[in-house]
């Protein structure tokens, strides 16, 4: 019998018995620290329950004494307790406030109607008047229907159209679109009116409004908008006013729909002050309180480039003999209204424009926040700057959460403008406080915002090397010298005293080009 070539053989089916059968795989068991505590309680049980069982088969030549055994049981115990305890009080001693609230304060109360809006006198404007001639083309009585007709020409471009071919704006026109703008509750009809007002607030090439404008938008009336949209004006209303006690279930509680067009009207408004100064030193002031205020509702959280568009406009709004009063109002009501936590570190640090008044404006905040919390009647920066540096962080009760805040508004009060850069005695000063913080804090303190406080110090600190004038970390190199490059760097530290230091740069990075081009470097 032939058999098939590709069939195997009866012996080649059997398992070769020399070989060892697989293991089964085993599963991993993951330890919590309940069964650890057990099996440490049990480890005892285990012992007794042995020595038990040898005691009766007469296994050894002493008896056994349950009591003994017991006794251990119990020692271990209470080993193990007091272990638990020790650690249990250490960590209490680390300072246990973590209670500390997230930045937000409640903006914004209940909101009310406003008041005489149907009293407009769009019915009887010209440009209704002209296609009440025409009537019967429209297929509509304009009497009855006559602002629901210029609510479709809004909405659908041809109003703007309209004016900019007229080149004027009728006052009840005007007044109409900027009610819509504020109160309608059609978004819509509430963002056509906002681009409607943009478009006839823009200027020309030549400095010149595009169309010929009698009305514009007055403080009484943007403040009246606001005002019924809930704002809160009572700084001692909205000064204990956190996240917690805004969280009341009221419909009429909360940002307002209209916020955005009536940030964006304030803007453009600001935005034409060569051609009209619509509102007063005074008024701007009040204005750019209630936009900075804006950014610790945390339900406008996503409007912050809306918010810091219109804060710049109102920055560059005042004139430069205005400015610097005004921003020294601006900075005293906000450090009224604003509690020393993270609140006042998110107004500081959402000051975010670049140019000099905002920065002034960043480090005049910073400066009157640290004069009512240190009670002082004037802002004495060497003073303030000596009460902060004698906080010493080696104590056991010293408040790393507040010395946390005082380190980032006394760091944007000494750098955020250029009045404190030439005096080395403040700087110096600063500099080595920053450096104690840092180094003087130990890595195992755990208490309280203490590793908050020791990486925010050593962050200052790397930030501080370069902030003098004439010192931004940048080196000149030639072009020959390529993207990347390790080179040996001599800084004066301090000229007035004749120290320098020589660091090498291990991370390089060129930008620019020709005479522009430069060294970045990390330490």
């Amino acid at each position: 019998m032939v058999m098939d070539g590709y069939e195997p053989l009866d012996f080649e089916k059997e398992e070769d018995p020399i070989l060892p059968a697989p293991r089964p795989a085993k599963r991993k068991k993951v330890i919590g620290l309940d069964d650890l505590l057990i099996d440490y309680f049990e480890t005892g049980k285990d012992e007794l329950k042995l020595k038990t069982a040898k005691s009766k088969h007469g296994i050894g030549s002493k008896g056994y004494d349950s009591d003994d055994e017991d006794k251990k049981v119990r020692e271990k115990e209470i080993t193990f307790c007091k272990i638990f305890d020790n650690c249990e009080e250490e960590a209490k001693g680390l300072d246990a406030r973590d209670d500390v609230p997230p930045w937000g304060q409640q903006i914004f109360g209940c909101q009310k109607p406003p008041l005489n809006l149907s009293d407009t006198g769009v019915e009887n404007c010209q440009l209704l008047q002209s296609f009440r001639a025409s009537e019967n083309t429209l297929g509509f009585d304009l009497n009855i229907q006559g602002e629901g007709f210029l609510e479709g020409m809004l909405m659908d471009g041809w109003l703007l159209k309209l004016v900019r071919t007229d080149g004027s704006v009728e006052d009840s026109i005007a007044s109409w679109a900027l009610t819509k703008l504020l109160y309608s509750s059609d978004k819509k009809l509430q963002v056509s009116a906002t681009d409607f007002w943009d478009s006839i607030l823009s200027l020309d090439e030549d400095d010149k409004l595009l169309v010929k404008l009698g009305y514009f938008p007055s403080y009484s009336v943007l403040k009246c908008a606001i005002r019924s949209y809930g704002y809160l004006f009572d700084s001692t209303g909205t000064k204990g006013s956190t996240v917690e006690s805004a969280a009341a279930d009221s419909s009429g509680v909360g940002p307002p729909h209209n916020i955005i067009a009536w940030l964006r009207v304030v803007s453009a408004c600001c935005k034409i002050r060569k051609v009209c100064s619509i509102f007063s030193p005074s008024e701007a002031e009040e204005l750019l309180v209630i936009v900075i205020s804006l950014v610790l509702d945390r339900g406008l959280e996503g409007l912050l480039l809306i918010l810091g568009d219109c804060l710049n406009s109102l920055v560059l709004y005042f004139n430069s003999s205005e400015w610097e009063r005004s921003c020294v109002m601006v900075a005293e009501s906000i450090a009224q209204r604003v509690t020393m936590d993270l609140n006042c570190l998110r107004i500081v640090d959402c000051i975010t424009g670049t140019n000099k008044r905002s920065k002034f404006l960043r480090s005049q905040v910073a400066l009157q926040l640290l004069k009512i919390d240190f009670g002082l009647k004037v802002g004495n920066v060497e003073k303030m700057l000596k009460l902060v540096t004698s906080i010493n962080v080696k104590e056991k009760g010293c408040d790393f959460f507040r010395l946390y805040v005082y380190l980032v508004l006394m760091d944007n009060l000494l750098f955020s403008s250029d009045a404190f850069r030439d005096k080395t005695m403040i700087i110096d000063t600063w500099r080595n406080y920053l450096r104690n913080c840092s180094t003087q804090i130990a890595c195992t303190n755990w208490g309280f915002y203490a590793p908050k406080v020791r990486n925010k110090a050593s962050y200052l600190l790397q930030g501080a090397v370069f902030k003098k004038a004439g010192g931004d970390g940048v080196v000149p190199v030639s072009a020959s010298m390529g993207r990347s490059a390790r080179v040996h760097v001599h800084i004066w530290k301090n000229p007035h005293m004749g120290s320098s230091i020589t660091c090498h740069c291990l991370t390089t990075r060129v930008y620019g080009t020709g005479h522009r081009q430069g060294l970045r470097f990390l330490w």
